[in-house]
């Protein structure tokens, strides 16, 4: 309660698929039920906790100003993927154009880095302007180079092409959904108050201490599995396995 996760929108901005997860109205806003929060929220994590143990990837997602800097710490914290600036179209379903961005962006931090005065003040300002707004746009995805399993949105109704680009890749996408949202494209839907930073923060804690507990469970098979790899990888190969010394034929001996 102390977070307002329980404050919705005012009544007359409500989207009516959300009215199962109403609780009441109040002074012309509607009350979301927090125990169905709770109860969504539970599903949620356990469904994060069941991907991540398939090693697969999450990408968080919150652009607008109460959950951005939300977004970015709770994926740090789990050291997942996320978009808490802008959203550009294509970062999921055109990832091969997005990850030639992101090798410019590597080579330009190359060349403001070299000690070489090859370039002018003025070339490596714009050099620095150009490396600035793509380290703003790409810095959270610079190692995501498939899609993720999972996709994990704060306000759906903000971020419909995020949404919308993950529904046609199969990707399962789970969201902060507030009461004038449309909640039929969320396969786990989170009702709460998308616009307080504290009941956005209390939910993406949640999701991101399920993601790390996935990731401890499954950190011993991982090393079994690299260990088996290795192992793989230094036993000889038929070609390359000693061969028997080839018997000479005995010559008969003339009676």
């Amino acid at each position: 309660m102390e977070a307002g996760a329980h404050f919705g929108h005012q009544t007359r901005r409500w989207n009516p698929k959300m009215k199962r997860f109403i609780f009441s109205e109040e002074n012309g806003i509607h009350i979301i039920d927090l125990s169905k929060t709770v109860h969504q929220l539970k599903k949620a994590m356990e469904a994060a906790i069941s991907i991540v143990s398939k090693h697969k990837s999450v990408l968080f997602v919150g652009t607008k100003k109460q959950a951005k800097d939300v977004v970015k710490e709770c994926a740090e914290s789990c050291q997942e993927f996320y978009v808490a600036e802008r959203w550009l179209g294509g970062m999921l379903t055109n990832l091969t154009t997005i990850r030639k961005s992101v090798k410019k962006l590597e080579t330009l931090e190359k060349k403001l880095a070299s000690e070489n005065n090859e370039y002018t003040k003025k070339e490596r300002l714009l050099l620095g302007k150009d490396q600035i707004k793509l380290s703003r746009n790409l810095s959270g995805i610079r190692g995501m180079r498939r899609a993720p399993g999972l996709m994990i949105v704060v306000d759906p109704s903000k971020e419909d092409i995020a949404v919308l680009e993950a529904k046609k890749l199969n990707i399962p996408v789970m969201a902060i959904v507030d009461t004038n949202c449309d909640p039929s494209l969320i396969d786990y839907v989170i009702p709460a108050n998308d616009d307080a930073q504290k009941s956005v923060k209390v939910i993406l804690d949640s999701l991101a201490k399920a993601i790390k507990i996935a990731k401890e469970e499954a950190a011993p098979s991982r090393a079994e599995e690299a260990h088996e790899r290795s192992e793989k990888e230094h036993e000889p190969k038929k070609s390359e396995r000693p061969r028997r010394p080839r018997k000479e034929p005995v010559a008969e001996v003339a009676k």
